[in-house]
């Protein structure tokens, strides 16, 4: 089986005695993978992908826990992919990075669903508090740094979840899954689906509690999609989307070295609570004007919030959230606020069209977005235990921001001939960034401050198909990270903020050769070279009057991010005999990653949480009714800050061990239902993949220990 997109046309005739049934041709169109894994075509919807590293996860084949999202099982494949296990501490959207990124909320990527934008701003506050439940969503496409020029400037590329299809010629479908496990775990989800003449419709509803791994990490999840879609002609398709989440989730705090390997289970913090209700509204038209041209129109409007009160992180993880014995209470908590709205529109044209005898194809776009976002921050909360978010007296900081981005670009497949394209492009980026307000701990005020900036990303890719399935591929592309709201924040009693930071640009390299031998080899091996300058972050610096150390925020050094990534899988059955209807592939995802700082005080340290080797290797057995997949996950030790000190009073500052995870994950259908059982984490291994000065923390964040789960699928 291939990896590349498959179209296959065929018509039947069939004679009986003296009659003859001509059968209506059919297409059918969709992707060959193995076992899930695969990349996308050179020009697809419109977007050109041609001489980019890219993969595509077809999530139904995989047998992973998808009640929980488990990032690893279902992302797993993507080498070199760094991932923050924080579904246990306070926030369910796991975040993810490549080479060596920071993978924190998925900051350097920028995540889409069906297309557009989910996380808050684009470039403002570029943070993913919510993704699709894995259980709706058919496949997800990954894109590495060189999507800048198609998707925006983020370092660290493009991931994009695509939700289910609508049924085709089915007016009503219904699929329930019932999902329950370790640590109180239970997951419901339903969707619904179906098709009548013009009109179509898909939508899901998943309801999911736990109690969690540590103790005082609760959670209570609601989320949703639907969609709708009208079909006036075999031209045109309108669609409108929305998507939601509702949630409650305790944060048990972060835990010092000492504290987690006493018990990684272990809490200190019982009064943490958090909220994110998110909220998008999607209207997409696309037309297809003929074979050669098609154009499409997305218009996206985010409304959501992130709300919470916590004892915050002054004094580090180790000290004790007591009841006083003079006031006999608890100290009053710190409460914060964050309302979020953006509206983008992006817009884009294909166009195919031939230089002599071979087709090439130009593709231009825009995007225009505006966002506004309020900040309200150390609000003194009450003295209680519950999730209560009212305060007393006034904000300690209220700021009020904007982003407007405006960005037109080109790109052009150049087929030179059958087996050659060059694919160069370009796309002229306008940021405006404004903030009023006032932040008392620094007695500091704004008054509609603003800052424009304008910027060119260029970039080329080539692609050379010198046989069958196999294709070597190479390109550069420029990036750019502007400074974002958080960078600009407070983020502790005693931390300080260089006033006249600048924005972080760079550039992302790729040269590999990827492809499929029939259908029992796979593979994509591929070198990298990213540049990152201006880099921002947190040094420790003495105050000279006091001799007290604090956190300083700042641009602290360029850095370079090189190294190798491969997959391959073989499928062992399939090469006795490829007409085997089982399976038994093995598969190894690895990732060699140099990352360290070239200039300043950290020169030739490592970058913080960039660990050096990643692998993920697996055995996958699969029949006609059967499917189980066994995974070995390892990550390379990696340091929490540029220091790279092993041992540090500083919550965020430390050693990140290396660790190892296995995990165990199996299905069996039978008509139309399916039981999917499982065991995440096989050997108990206690491990934590973060440090953090603030939220959820401060301190380490433990991953989840052995967890187990079983669920039953119904499709009728």
């Amino acid at each position: 089986m291939g990896c590349a997109f498959l179209t296959c046309a065929f018509s039947a005739n069939a004679q009986k005695k003296d009659s003859v049934n001509v059968l209506k041709e059919v297409s059918v169109k969709g992707y060959r993978t193995m076992n899930g894994i695969g990349h996308l075509l050179d020009l697809k919807d419109g977007v050109i992908y041609a001489g980019k590293k890219t993969e595509v996860i077809i999530v139904d084949s995989l047998d992973a826990n998808k009640a929980i999202n488990n990032t690893r099982q279902i992302l797993g494949r993507i080498p070199g992919l760094n991932i923050v296990e924080s579904e246990s501490s306070g926030f369910t959207a796991n975040g993810i990075a490549t080479r060596g990124l920071d993978p924190n909320q998925s900051i350097e990527m920028n995540t889409r669903q069906n297309g557009y934008n989910i996380s808050a701003d684009v470039y403002g506050y570029n943070e993913a508090y919510f993704i699709p439940a894995m259980e709706a969503v058919k496949r997800i496409e990954l894109v590495r740094g060189a999507s800048s020029l198609q998707f925006g400037a983020q370092f660290g590329g493009m991931v994009n979840y695509i939700t289910e299809d609508v049924p085709r010629n089915i007016p009503f479908q219904f699929v329930t899954s019932q999902t329950g496990g370790s640590f109180g775990l239970y997951n419901s989800f339903l969707s619904m689906g179906g098709n009548h003449k013009k009109l179509s419709y898909y939508a899901f509803l998943q309801k999911r509690n736990m109690d969690g791994y540590r103790a005082n990490s609760q959670q209570s999840q609601l989320s949703g999609f639907g969609k709708i879609a009208y079909l006036p002609s075999n031209k045109l398709t309108i669609s409108l989307e929305y998507s939601f989440l509702r949630n409650t989730i305790q944060m048990p705090g972060g835990l010092s070295d000492s504290l987690f390997d006493a018990n990684p289970k272990a809490s200190i913090r019982a009064r943490n609570w958090l909220k994110s209700p998110w909220n998008i509204i999607s209207n997409t038209i696309s037309y297809k004007q003929n074979e050669n041209t098609t154009y499409s129109f997305i218009s996206t409007y985010l409304f959501s919030n992130r709300s919470l009160v916590w004892r915050n992180e002054d004094g580090g993880a180790s000290v004790l959230d007591t009841i006083n014995p003079a006031t006999n209470q608890y100290i009053p908590r710190e409460v914060e606020s964050e309302d979020m709205h953006s509206l983008c529109t992006e817009g884009r044209m294909a166009v195919n069209y031939r230089i002599g005898k071979y087709k090439s194809t130009f593709s231009s776009g825009f995007r225009a977005c505006h966002a506004w976002f309020k900040r309200l921050e150390d609000g003194e909360g009450t003295t209680g235990s519950d999730f209560n978010l009212s305060i007393t007296g006034d904000w300690g900081t209220d700021l009020d921001f904007t982003t407007t981005n405006i960005a037109p670009f080109i790109e052009n497949i150049f087929r030179l001939n059958d087996k050659l394209t060059i694919t160069p492009g370009i796309r002229y980026e306008y940021l405006r960034s404004t903030v009023d307000g006032y932040i008392t701990d620094s007695i500091k005020v704004y008054s509609n401050q603003g800052k424009d900036r304008s910027f060119v990303l260029s970039g080329i890719g080539i692609e050379f198909k010198p046989k069958g399935n196999v294709s070597i591929y190479g390109n550069i592309s420029q990036s750019y990270r502007p400074i974002d709201y958080s960078q600009l924040s407070p983020f502790g009693v005693d931390a300080k903020i260089y006033p006249n930071m600048k924005d972080q640009y760079g550039f992302n390299s790729d040269l590999g050769c990827r492809g499929t031998l029939k259908n029992y080899f796979n593979f994509d091996a591929s070198l990298f070279y990213l540049a990152y300058n201006n880099r921002i972050g947190d040094i420790i610096k003495t105050d000279s009057s006091t001799g007290n150390t604090y956190a300083y925020r700042t641009n602290i050094a360029n850095s370079v991010h090189q190294g190798i990534e491969t997959y391959a899988e073989f499928n062992i059955l399939k090469y006795l005999n490829e007409h085997s209807k089982k399976g038994l592939s093995i598969f190894n995802a690895y990732s060699y990653i140099d990352a360290r700082y070239t200039t300043g005080d950290f020169k030739g340290n490592r970058v913080a949480e960039a660990a050096k080797e990643i692998e993920r290797a697996g055995i996958i057995y699969n029949d006609t009714r059967f499917s189980a997949t066994f995974q070995v996950n390892y990550v390379g030790d990696a340091y929490g800050d540029a220091s790279n000190v092993k041992v540090s009073t500083n919550p965020i500052a430390g050693y990140i061990p290396a660790y190892t995870v296995l995990d165990l994950s199996s299905t069996y259908r039978i008509n139309n239902y399916s039981i999917k059982a499982g065991i995440n984490n096989l050997m108990d291994k206690a491990y934590f993949t973060r440090r953090t000065d603030e939220y959820p923390g401060p301190g380490i964040i433990p991953a989840i220990g052995r967890s187990l789960y079983i669920g039953l699928t119904a499709r009728f």
